[in-house]
This record gives structure tokens, sequence and C-alpha cells, in this order.
């Protein structure tokens, strides 16, 4: 074959013409040109091959981030109608029965994006149900990494990122369904008005500041505006951004299991598997947001009408992540004093603004509280059973026991109307309850998970219930036991004995008190407080006893195994086509 019948772009080793490369394309000029520079195909090669477990509770952040993304998109839908402006104007747009009324810009804008813009309501809808699913889902969120332990070394900052996502949360919600300056609205800002005023001695000059004036002023609207699709959104974006690089930086915690350890994480690729499983998820979060929006009315601020200051909305009830603050302030008893001329308002100061505060911190600092007590510096990668912290899960418990009293505090008024009770009885019964009933969920939580706990112990060392009852030959009835299959017991024991902090002796040989002694101390008591009742896992010793216990057993009851009276094949675990038991 002569060269000459060889097509031009191409040539063999016998050829005269040298090979050419094919010029490239200019995307791919493009992206060598970055890469060159900037190094982005390594790193994305190596982050696109992150490893991510499935499990369905590690969702609840996906939940939380779409709910998100649907805020932003359905927020500039609504940003290119809506008016931040406190002007008054009269309104004539399609609702009759508030047409010719005088209002404020914001609120016939809202008006007109309900009524008279295509799909305006949706969005509108689509925008504050996604708002209560994005704080509802962080909160949940945070529930389960706190009760699995998920905050350890080295996720404490991200833990603390968390918190400050969900306050961020609160604002953005506040700050967003206060913009349309309807009756409810209104009250809710008139609440936030008397927050700030009870701020000792510089509170009348930060209301006057927020508010552009006295009380409700001309540019409370405007400034919230900003603050809600600008300030709060690019606060928010960045700590997502943060909470995200550090857990990809940390790598994905698991739930224990044959092959799982500390070092390794058991799961699928960031691509192709988990961004498609992503994608997905993002589509389902957002078609369940535009159902709710299409179907369940949510702020109907038509039936409220524009904002009085000399009004008030009958039964008004702020959006449910607000119900703590709303519950404390109703229930906390009236208390002034005036000292030096100056007014404490401790009954709005401290429910309002020091105990909300104050919870979040106490629940934000937990993991250092941890920490120090146990004296655990190691970094933790699998997750804990709930059953084997009680004292977390039943502070947790508690916790939210008090916050669903809260609620309940929120809407004494509700209540009574609803339920013909006197208002009074429900705010005294709730100034009791708020010190009882967490302590008691606390106790009985506690003791639950221990019991728990005592159970997973028998199931390892003596194992698992058949209901099959034998008879000796001396007539005596016992329950017949199998061992848990492998897989079980090894999540069973894939947890740390805990360790209870020994104090140390207080003096020297001269007597001297040794430094620190009275914190060791305050550590030894919480120490044994937190895990001195808590049931260990069996060591080695004691499991391997169980199981040679166990065989004994079996070698004993091993001439009636297969025998058709024994019962041993109806456990639910075999294969019992033909079998039946004995009629006698």
């Amino acid at each position: 074959m002569s060269t000459s019948s060889v097509p031009p772009t191409v040539a063999d080793s016998n050829g005269t013409t040298a090979a050419k490369a094919g010029k490239p394309s200019k995307a791919g000029a493009a992206a060598n040109w970055a890469d060159e520079r900037l190094g982005l195909a390594t790193a994305a090669k190596k982050n696109l091959r992150k490893v991510f477990p499935d499990h369905w509770s590690f969702m609840l952040g996906e939940i939380a981030l779409w709910s998100f993304v649907v805020c932003l998109l359905t927020g500039i839908f609504l940003t290119f109608w809506f008016k931040p402006s406190m002007t008054e104007v009269v309104y004539m747009g399609s609702y009759d029965q508030l047409r010719g009324l005088a209002m404020s810009e914001a609120y016939a804008s809202t008006l007109d994006i309900s009524f008279d813009i295509r799909g305006g309501l949706l969005m509108r809808q689509m925008h504050h149900w996604a708002a209560m699913l994005f704080i509802a889902a962080m909160l949940v969120h945070m529930i389960r990494v706190f009760v699995t332990g998920a905050f350890r070394k080295p996720r404490e900052l991200n833990w603390i990122i968390g918190g400050l996502l969900l306050l961020l949360g609160i604002l953005e919600g506040f700050a967003g369904y206060s913009l349309p300056d309807d009756l409810l609205s209104g009250t809710g800002l008139r609440i936030a008005d008397g927050l700030v005023k009870a701020t000792p001695v510089v509170g009348t000059y930060m209301s006057l500041f927020m508010f552009g004036g006295e009380f409700p002023g001309d540019d409370i609207v405007t400034r919230l505006y900003a603050a809600h699709i600008l300030l709060i959104p690019g606060l928010i974006l960045a700590l997502i951004a943060a909470h995200m690089l550090l857990l990809v930086h940390h790598k994905h915690t698991q739930w224990p299991g044959p092959g799982r350890t500390e070092k390794n994480v058991v799961g699928f690729p960031m691509m192709p598997v988990y961004a498609a499983k992503a994608g997905g998820f993002f589509f389902i979060v957002f078609g369940i947001s535009a159902l709710m929006g299409g179907l369940m009315t949510i702020n109907p601020v038509w039936k409220y009408g524009p904002y009085n200051p000399s009004q008030v909305t009958a039964g008004s009830q702020p959006d449910w992540y607000m119900g703590i603050a709303e519950g404390l302030m109703r229930i906390f008893p009236g208390l002034e004093t005036s000292i030096f001329g100056v007014t404490f308002s401790w009954n709005v100061m401290i429910p309002g603004q020091i105990l909300p505060i104050g919870l979040l911190v106490v629940f934000l600092m937990w993991p250092f509280l941890e920490q120090w007590v146990t004296g655990d510096k190691r970094e933790h990668h699998l997750l804990q059973r709930p059953r084997n912290a009680p004292t977390r899960t039943a502070f947790l418990v508690a916790m939210m026991t008090l916050y669903g009293l809260l609620w309940i505090g929120g809407g004494n008024d509700v209540l009574a109307v609803v339920f013909n009770l006197n208002l009074n009885h429900i705010t005294y019964a709730l100034r009791v309850l708020v010190f009882v009933l967490p302590v008691l969920a606390f106790i009985l939580t506690r003791r639950w998970c221990i019991s728990l706990q005592r159970h997973d112990e028998e199931k390892l060392l003596h194992g698992y219930e058949t209901g099959i009852i034998m008879r000796s030959p001396e007539g005596e009835y016992t329950e017949r036991h199998l061992p848990i299959s492998p897989d079980r017991a090894y999540n069973l024991t894939a947890r740390e004995r805990d360790e209870i902090y020994e104090l140390e002796a207080g003096e020297d040989e001269n007597g001297v008190p040794s430094p620190g002694s009275r914190a060791q101390r305050v550590r030894a008591r919480l120490s044994k407080a937190m895990y001195g009742d808590n049931v260990q896992k069996p060591t080695r010793e004691e499991y391997l006893a169980a199981q040679h216990h166990l065989e004994h057993d079996h070698e004993i009851e091993a001439p009636l195994v297969g025998h058709a009276a024994d019962g041993h094949q109806f456990d639910g675990r075999h294969d019992v086509e033909g079998e039946e038991l004995r009629n006698h």
C-alpha cells in the first residue's frame, strides 16, 4: 500500500509525512489554561471521588440546603414586584374588599403579587413554606447531630456554625414575614419594639434608630428588606460554604458496622452516584414545596388588612420557630425594678433577650462540656446510638419538653378560647410545669436508655429470645435462646467503654491543696453523674465466656434439634415449608 493512498491526517510508521497533533478546541484550550494556573482538575478529581455514606438520617441536612435554594429562587421572583416602601398609597387592585383603602406601598404590592401577578401567590406561599421547612430541617438535623455525638472532635466548629445558621434562619424568617406591613406582621414588630426598648439605658435610642423615629416610623420595611435580601442571606451562604468545606475536609460521619472504622468511610462517591441522588432530592424538596404552596394557604395577608398601630389582630400567633420567645414572655411574672430613675423591665428583658440566647449557648457549648468531663481528645468519625449516651439523650428530651411547653404558653389565649379554659390557670400551671416536666423527662429518658443498654447486654451474652418454651426432664420450663448474628453483635459492641474520671489527691505531702482541685472535683462529680450508671459493653473475656456457655447449652439441646415437637423451626428465621408441630 503506497503512502499516497493514506488520508492526509493519518500516517503509518513507513510514511514520509510526520504526524501532527490535532488543533485543540477552544473550550479544551481554555480548560487547560485554567488548570495549569489553578490546579482545578486535580482538586476536582479528588473531590468528585469523595465518598459519602448512605443513610436516611444524613438527608436531613440536605432538606435544609435545598429548602434554602427554593427560598432563593422564589425570593428572586418576588423581588421583581415587591416595593419595600411605607409610603401611603390608595389600593386600586383586584381584591375588592380592600379597594380604595389607604395602605403602604409594601402592603399594596404584596396584594398585587397575590392577586394580579401570574403565579405570584404560588411563589409567595412556596417562599414562606420553604422558609418554614428550612428552619425545621436545620433544627431536626441539629437534633440528629447532637443525639448521635456527631459534634465531637474534630467537628466542634461545624456544630457552632450550625447553631449560628439556625439563629440567622430565625432572624431571616422574622424579617421576611414582617415585610408585607399587614396587621399581623405589624403586631410582631410591635413586640420586637418592646424587646428592644427593654434594653436598659440604650433601648429607646435603639428603637428610634431601627424604625427611623417613633414606632412604627417610616424606615423599618426598607431596612428589613435590605437585611432580608442581602445581609442575612449573604451571611447564611458564607456559613453554608464554610459548613460544607469543613464537612469535606473532616470526611462524613457514619454508623458503626462491619468494615466501618474511624479511619475510613463506606459509601458512594460524589460522582456519579451521590450527585445524582442529591439532584433528585432537590427536585423532591422543590416539588413538595410547590405542592404546599399551591394547596396549603399560609399568611393570607388580605384577611388581616394593613397595619394600624391602634389595632391588634385577634388570636395573633407568630411563626412556630418564634414560639419559645413568645411563650417565655407570656408566662414570665411581671417584674420591674427602678434604679436611679432607670426602669429595668425584667418581665421582657429576661424572657425575650436573655433566656432564648442562654438556652442556645448552653446547647452549643455542650460538646466542650462533654469533652472536658471525659478528657477525650481523640477524633471520632463513628456515630453513637442515642441509648449509649443516656445523659446527653435525656438532656435533649428535656429541652424538647421545655420547647413544647413554651409553645403552649405562646398560644395560651387560643387554648383558653378553644377549650374554654381560664387563661390565668393555664399561665400559672405552665410556670410550674416548665420546672417540673423537663426534669421528669430527663429522668425517665435516662432510665429508659440505660434499660435499653441492659437489653443489648442480655442479647450479647445470652442470645435473643425465640419465644420457644422448653421443658426439662425435671419439669422446669425455660425459654430457648439463640445467638444473635455476627453483624448484629458487631453493631452492639462497636462502642467505647465509658471511663469515669477519678479525683486525684487534692493535697500534696505538705498539706498544700493542688492547683485546680475545685475544678477537678466538679469534673469528677459530673463524670460520675453522666456516666456512672451506664451499662458498659462486655469485655472480650465476658463475651467469650458467654459464647462458650451458649455452645454448651446447644450441645445439651442437640438431641431435640430437628424434632417435630421442639418448635425451633417456627422462630421466624427458618424455612418451615412442609413442617408442622405434632398434635400431642
